[in-house]
């Protein structure tokens, strides 16, 4: 079954992108970033904008406060084939158009790849657009998802707080 992307959640004064890959089951049944209650995402991005209650906000509570701290969400691919929610089961991958919305985002210092999945799609669709060249910095960051659990939160966390180096 052919899988779309969430349309990207931003605003012009955006400074960092975060990137999946592509949402999984729960985040697409429930039109909502990050909703698989066992995705750490919410407590890593808590911890990057210094709010540790974030993920027991209801959702579009999080999102504005992520909005206003300068933070948008997106993914790497816009649509593919897969069976279930594992990046492994991704077949036949349509790129986002990343460089299109990174230019129409005038304050954007950074694009983040929220694991390895997001990295290598990310990278590749942006490779020979120039946006290296600007100055806009590629971070890849490990996975916020269960499925990956071959590093603690805190070990992650530590990875994802250089975002606040390109929020201030």
């Amino acid at each position: 079954m052919r899988k779309a992307a969430l349309p990207p959640a931003v605003r012009p004064d955006t400074r960092v992108l975060v990137l999946g890959s592509l949402p999984g089951e729960a985040s697409l049944a429930a039109g909502r970033y990050y909703a698989h209650p066992r995705n750490q995402f919410w407590a890593l991005i808590g911890a990057v904008i210094g709010m540790e209650t974030l993920p027991a906000l209801p959702y579009e509570a999080r999102l504005d406060h992520l909005l206003e701290a300068g933070i948008g969400l997106w993914d790497t691919i816009a649509s593919a084939q897969r069976s279930g929610s594992l990046d492994s089961a991704i077949r036949a991958p349509e790129a986002a158009p990343l460089a299109e919305l990174a230019t129409a985002l005038p304050s954007l210092r950074a694009m983040a790849f929220n694991g390895a999945k997001s990295a290598r799609t990310g990278r590749a669709a942006l490779a020979g657009t120039g946006l290296a060249d600007t100055g806009l910095a590629l971070i890849d960051l490990p996975s916020s998802s269960p499925a990956h659990a071959a590093r603690s939160l805190a070990e992650k966390r530590e990875h994802w707080l250089r975002l606040q180096h390109f929020l201030g």
